[in-house]
């Protein structure tokens, strides 16, 4: 096999369809755009969402719901990813929110809920903005400590 003499498999290649190029095509005269309106003009464009004139989905679709503007979103991590890095021997047994950022759980500026998934095998003192109450009792019966930054 060459490059001269590859070619494409066959009926996987079609001839376009040339449109506008005179009565004798067949396709010129209205260029398959039909009769008049706005959509057989060159540089139509319907709105997003337009169905016609009928009431559109997103307007037929009451609002609802709220934000809360002053929610604080946190980032969590659970118990059982914090006994992973302890027996890979990258954390010691203190955690603080800068071993957390090294060993990319977290960005720099994220907010660090410690949650209550899975089970901690090793005394741990643990830095983080919160706890939830699972987690800090499973971290206080093993004789560690939680604390909030």
């Amino acid at each position: 096999m060459n490059l001269h003499n590859l070619k494409p498999a066959e009926g996987s290649v079609k001839n376009t369809k040339r449109i506008a190029r005179g009565e004798g095509s067949g396709h010129g005269g209205t260029a398959t755009r039909g009769h008049k309106g706005a959509k057989s003009r060159s540089g139509y464009k319907s709105k997003i969402g337009f169905e016609g004139g009928q009431m559109p989905l997103q307007r037929r679709v009451p609002k609802f719901g709220f934000t809360n503007p002053n929610r604080v979103e946190f980032n969590g991590i659970n118990l059982d990813t914090l006994q992973l890095l302890m027996e890979n021997g990258k954390i010691s047994d203190t955690v603080s929110l800068s071993d957390l950022v090294e060993n990319g759980l977290v960005s720099k500026k994220d907010k660090v809920k410690i949650l209550g998934r899975g089970e901690l095998k090793s005394k741990l003192v643990i830095e983080a903005h919160a706890f939830s109450a699972t987690a800090k009792a499973a971290i206080e019966a093993l004789g560690g400590e939680a604390k909030t930054v």
